[in-house]
């Protein structure tokens, strides 16, 4: 048993150095990426941002949550919530008080166990959304990767007619690329498909190495190079990462950001609030069923505690000056390739985290932006990649037009309102599928059964007039409701007009009924007495 034990905290602590390996350079990355620059080198989100979000994911939330392999930390997925909000807030501080109220609403969410709602969400708007998340990110990333930091000129140009969004920013940086920069960020993107390559993934030993951290380590090897040799287009500190040096703790806390409570009484602060807060729990729900999925013991995560811990985590990131939290896909699934088991391993990369912060300052800042806008453009195409859009489409339209609508609902207006379309048109979907399916009818030499299936309410009843209508005369039919779990009172009331009026055209009727679900039971008001014939 000891050895057992002994091996258990081994892989443990080899997972949470992987995991920490993979988190580092994407907590940053998130941080760069939730940043509305508007075409000015001014960094409004500070990096330290993400680290803090990923030290408070993986001790408090890994500490706190029922799951033994989920790791949380920043999320690509809230990425365009961030910075869209910010841009629009007095400060960062401002937004720091709508990440403590999203975490308070998740931890009302847990008490009032909507841990399911993630059920009830379906797949098509839950992976439109996703999509579309990458396509923002991708275009938001681009700047940063061709080391576009603003225009080196004063004079006006054709686009500074127009307003500054995402696409206009693009075009905007690829014509002032920056090209020592260019040159980090498609060595990063190259390595993230050749490390994504089935010959790479054979070699283990090799494959085991995160591609982020490669792309960090390399993209940093290349500028250093480059400043030492003389280069004169080596990047300079806008282009690096910049993360404040503290020579001491108490100087450390100080570089914290602290949340403005004084905005309590903005409307905005609170919609900000509740839309991370749904965002953020239905992302952590679908991180957390694939670490299920993936959990070679299969422990099932209790979902309502695994709120609340999200909602205490938040609470923390806000207080401290960090990003909403959620369960992320991308190092829940590092924490399981690395034989994690048990969630010691997310709480030993959050120490890690801590400690690179703490101690490792001076090299971070050694990291070229562009190598993390490359980690994220290969984040953003893994969300939205052509192969996604073939596959809804093959699923035919009553899941590729709830897919398709969502996607463009979110790009063209934001993520709440574009889920909330979403949700909206694969409702209709979901309802009219029960229409079609909630009445059956079937013709066997003049013989007709018409069976009632599931729940028939109210809004099939035009479908139910129609199919009796449909009967021709001199039929005999069979109204079998023996599968019905529910029948309306309105239904009830065309069957019994069509029973009462059946011999006009000489057809014969008969009622099937299951012998353990009296009629009386299957409907919301007792039947009359002329629903026995």
């Amino acid at each position: 048993m000891k050895v057992n034990r002994l091996q258990k905290l081994y892989a443990d602590i080899s997972s949470g150095l992987v995991v920490f390996l993979v988190a580092l350079p994407l907590c940053l990355g998130i941080a760069l990426a939730s940043s509305p620059t508007n075409g000015t080198a001014v960094q409004i989100v500070p990096l330290l941002a993400g680290i803090v979000a990923g030290v408070v994911g993986g001790i408090v939330v890994g500490f706190l949550s029922g799951s033994q392999l989920s790791v949380s930390g920043p999320a690509a997925g809230l990425t365009a919530i961030v910075a869209t909000t910010i841009a629009t807030m007095p400060s960062f501080n401002h937004f720091l008080l709508a990440v403590i109220i999203a975490g308070a609403i998740q931890i009302c969410m847990g008490f009032l166990k909507l841990g399911v709602i993630g059920d009830y969400v379906p797949t098509s708007v839950i992976k439109g959304m996703l999509a579309a998340i990458g396509i923002i990110l991708i275009l938001k990333q681009i700047p940063k990767f061709v080391g576009y930091y603003g225009s080196a000129t004063t004079e006006a140009t054709f686009f500074d007619k127009y307003p500054k969004n995402n696409f206009t920013e693009v075009i905007l940086a690829c014509t002032q690329p920056t090209p020592l920069a260019l040159v980090i960020g498609s060595i990063g993107i190259a390595l993230h498909f050749i490390w994504d390559s089935k010959a790479i993934r054979k070699i283990k030993m090799i494959h085991n190495i995160p591609a982020p951290l490669l792309v960090v380590m390399i993209g940093t090897a290349i500028n250093y190079f480059a400043v030492n040799i003389g280069f004169s287009g080596a990047l300079d500190t806008k282009h690096m990462v910049h993360i404040p040096i503290a020579n001491s703790f108490q100087e450390f806390t100080s570089l914290l950001s602290l949340p403005n409570f004084g905005g309590w009484s903005a409307p905005s602060i609170w919609v900000t609030g509740a839309t991370i807060a749904i965002v953020a729990s239905l992302e952590t729900l679908l991180s957390i069923e694939a670490a299920d999925a993936l959990d070679p013991y299969k422990r099932i995560t209790p979902t309502n505690r695994e709120l609340k811990a999200q909602g205490v985590g938040n609470i923390c990131s806000g207080l401290l000056g960090g990003l909403p939290i959620t369960s992320v896909v991308v190092r829940t699934s590092a924490n399981v390739n690395a034989g994690a088991q048990s969630k010691l391993s997310a709480i030993i990369h959050g120490i890690l985290l801590l400690l690179s912060v703490v101690l490792l300052p001076k090299y971070l800042n050694q990291i070229p932006l562009a190598a993390l806008a490359a980690i994220l453009l290969y984040t953003g195409y893994k969300l939205v990649k052509p192969s996604l859009f073939k596959d809804m489409f093959a699923r035919g339209w009553q899941q590729f037009i709830p897919f398709i609508t969502t996607f463009t609902a979110i790009i063209l207006s934001d993520l709440l309102k574009g889920i909330m379309v979403g949700i909206g048109v694969g409702l209709y979907f979901v309802m009219r599928s029960n229409f079609k399916t909630s009445v059956y009818m079937v013709n066997v030499n003049h013989n007709y059964l018409v069976r009632l299936r599931k729940d028939v309410y109210y809004l099939n009843k035009p479908i139910v007039k129609k199919k009796l209508n449909m009967l021709p005369a001199n039929a005999h039919v069979i109204i079998d409701v023996s599968h019905a779990d529910f029948i309306d009172r309105d239904i009830i009331e065309v069957m019994n007009d069509f029973m009462v009026n059946a011999h006009l055209r000489n057809i014969t009727v008969e009622v099937k009924r299951s012998p353990y679900k009296p009629l009386h039971q299957l409907i919301g008001a007792a039947p009359d007495n002329n629903t026995h014939h």
